[in-house]
């Protein structure tokens, strides 16, 4: 990844916190067949490992738990806040009409070796977690137990676990650090009245760090 010193994030909390909020990842491996990627929610343990560790489940009819050994190097990628900036935003522009449009976002890169987990307890307690973390907003929230127990059961033995002990993360928050204050400032205004709360707020985090 591409990474200008101006735009590197490498605070352990912020690079956590992205993957926290995001946990869509993207899973990228590489076997016989090539590239591939899955889309997978990942759960966070960041208190296992020098930078956490990630895990996950997949579906049992998955080639990926065929054709990836254990201790295979894996990389996935997590987007978080992100959005399209006009230079119409710039104060600066009207003035020199020296701007273009460019694109800010955040992402996290956690590259680390996979290893399959084929426990039904494992793997229980893990869509337990992850159901219980998306539930927790909800006024009435359920929870796996609603369903009949033989159910859940059939449903844990298709799914087949995955665990990521991360070994290098790497974090980019292009957030127009590299324009003046009065363009930063723009750039907020701009996405606050177009409803952009997250880039917003994510260009707000930063705006204390500059």
């Amino acid at each position: 990844m591409y990474l200008p010193e101006h735009f590197a994030e490498t605070q352990l909390e912020e690079l956590h916190r992205i993957v926290r909020e995001h946990p869509l990842g993207i899973l990228v491996t590489h076997a016989a067949g090539g590239l591939d990627a899955n889309h997978l929610p990942f759960e966070l343990v960041p208190e296992k490992g020098r930078y956490g560790t990630l895990q996950a489940h997949i579906a049992r009819a998955n080639p990926l738990w065929n054709e990836v050994p254990d201790g295979t190097e894996v990389l996935v990628v997590f987007r978080g806040a992100q959005g399209y900036v006009s230079p119409n935003w710039y104060p600066s522009k009207h003035e020199t009409h020296r701007s273009v449009p460019t694109w800010n976002y955040e992402v996290v890169h956690a590259h680390g070796r996979m290893r399959l987990i084929d426990d039904a307890s494992f793997v229980g307690a893990l869509v337990a977690r992850l159901t219980r973390r998306n539930v927790a907003a909800d006024p009435r929230p359920g929870t796996m137990a609603d369903a009949p127990r033989e159910y859940i059961e059939h449903m844990v033995s298709m799914v087949v676990g995955l665990e990521i002990e991360v070994t290098r993360l790497t974090g980019k928050r292009k957030l127009s650090q590299n324009r003046d204050a009065r363009d930063f400032e723009g750039v907020v205004r701009a996405l606050e009245e177009r409803k952009q709360e997250k880039l917003a707020g994510a260009m707000a985090r930063v705006s204390r760090a500059r």
